[in-house]
């Protein structure tokens, strides 16, 4: 997180940051709370006093809607300012009338990060629900800080302490559906601490609980099966592969791509800041690159899809600088804009072009440079084809739309590595998209989730799931008919093309 706040911003949280330090009695009484699950085993299911808390509408979907929340033991402390957890049952309770939730759905085993699916849901339709635990009702993620809404798509329920809150399905994307692409960005390979701003010891960061595999390697790991369990066909990773560049940690998330398929064919990679050259060379290069020289940006065609991945770190520097890409790659990328203005186009590279309602300040260092920005701007404003533009570097979900091009969504997405963790799911069809935001299901990712919550002094809730469902789960309209399916029985070449 190096990348995303400053000092100045560090100066903002620390006070918050020492507010989530426990007092040595706080402590104590945790120990003494915990001693009974301890003697009986942390994976007992727990029978006593329980809170369920952090209540999210993660997905939305036409048909279907992923909720998740915590159980803890109310007055424990983690030492990070979070409960420990509390395995119990989970369910969720919905219907289409507020005063009838004649519907339920559950999980398989008890929990304590809690993860229930809604499934054979209607376009179009008002749902109610409530999340529960042995008859505790889950309360939302507040999002004060930010005026926004973790749990529905109205405020119905917002004012009273256990819902029932609201949503209304989308109506599906227009159209066939031809392919899905799952999003993702900001893996850190070869992180240790989350959160860490600009050094500043006051604002600790989050650390893996010892004794478990470090967390950069779970979160990718279980993005990597969560994007081919939804039925993703191709991944693009947009930068921050790796915390540091070095080569260890490349090789490592080389690894774990190469699980979703062949890199160059079923995925494709750009560079990061944190993915930056330095003197001893260029390790990005050698672990995605083509390896006869070629350029770390491509255009690429997958059956009449044309996808752009730029390298938006194509310079020296510090990494905490502004996004910068060089005069040859700029002029390449407005040529191949020019030469086929109305083919369906998606760009994605690592900085944004511009960061809006941030909860934290903006600063140079988080967004592409502004005279390159406003060019691609223009460009894609030129280029009725180009309809998405995915970005990571700011760690949150944000969807926006500019006036200058309103054809294009600019998504930013989450980073893989922690809190909110996951991926973005593009599903393409003939008339339209959705995109849709997922998290793993898997255990261990979903532990560690909980836990760097507490990054940026328990603030970054405010900051890195959205503001509103819409900003993770979004459809739109687009013409997108010049793009075919490609048959199973003819693999896609594997060979990236620079030019």
């Amino acid at each position: 997180m190096r990348c995303c706040l400053t000092a100045s911003q560090a100066a903002r949280s620390a006070f918050g940051a020492l507010c989530a330090l426990p007092a040595p009695h706080h402590v104590l009484r945790s120990a003494a709370l915990l001693a009974p699950v301890v003697l009986h085993g942390l994976r007992t299911r727990h029978s006593g006093p329980l809170a369920a808390v952090q209540l999210e509408l993660v997905t939305l979907a036409e048909d279907h809607a992923v909720i998740t929340w915590f159980t803890g033991v109310p007055g424990t402390d983690d030492g990070l300012g979070q409960m420990i957890p509390a395995l119990t049952e989970g369910e969720v309770v919905y219907g289409t009338h507020p005063a009838r939730l004649n519907r339920v759905a559950g999980e398989d085993r008890p929990a304590a990060h809690h993860r229930v699916e809604l499934t054979g849901l209607e376009p179009g339709r008002t749902y109610y629900y409530q999340a529960r635990s042995r008859g505790v009702a889950a309360a939302p993620t507040p999002l004060h800080l930010a005026g926004g809404n973790a749990v529905g798509t109205s405020p119905h329920g917002l004012d009273t302490p256990a819902g029932p809150y609201a949503f209304t399905t989308p109506q599906p994307p227009p159209g066939r559906h031809l392919l899905s692409i799952a999003l993702c960005n900001d893996l850190h390979l070869g992180e240790t601490t989350a959160g860490l701003v600009a050094g500043l010891p006051l604002l600790r960061g989050v650390s893996q609980t010892p004794g478990r595999a470090p967390y950069p390697e779970i979160m990718s790991r279980a993005v990597v099966a969560e994007a081919r369990r939804r039925g993703a066909d191709l991944l693009l990773a947009a930068g921050d592969i790796s915390a540091g560049g070095a080569p260890r940690d490349l090789a490592t998330a080389r690894r774990i791509l190469d699980g979703f398929g062949v890199h160059g064919r079923d995925y494709f990679v750009v560079r990061g800041n944190h993915d930056r050259a330095g003197p001893g060379g260029d390790p990005f290069h050698r672990a995605f690159g083509s390896g006869t020289g070629e350029p770390t940006y491509f255009a690429r065609e997958v059956g009449g899809l044309r996808i752009i991945g730029l390298d938006t770190y194509e310079k020296t520097g510090t990494g905490g600088d502004a996004g910068g890409m060089g005069a040859e790659q700029l002029a390449w990328l407005r040529a191949r804009l020019r030469e086929a203005r109305e083919q369906p186009t998606l760009v994605f590279g690592h900085h944004p072009l511009t960061v809006r309602q941030s909860l934290f300040p903006v600063s140079a260092g988080q967004r592409l440079a502004r005279a390159q920005a406003r060019a691609l701007l223009a460009a894609y404003a030129a280029a009725r084809g180009v309809f998405l533009h995915h970005a990571g570097h700011t760690h949150r979900n944000k969807r926006t739309v500019l006036n200058e091009a309103p054809h294009v969504t600019f998504q930013e997405v989450s980073a893989v590595k922690d809190y909110p963790g996951g991926f973005s799911l593009l599903r393409l069809h003939t008339a339209g998209y959705a995109l849709n935001h997922y998290t793993p299901r898997d255990a261990a990712a979903r532990a560690w989730v909980e836990r760097s919550r507490r990054v940026a002094g328990g603030l970054w809730a405010h900051h890195a799931l959205g503001h509103s469902v819409t900003d993770r789960n979004s459809v739109a309209a687009h013409d997108l008919s010049g793009i075919t399916r490609p048959s199973p029985r003819d693999p896609l070449p594997g060979r990236l093309t620079a030019a």
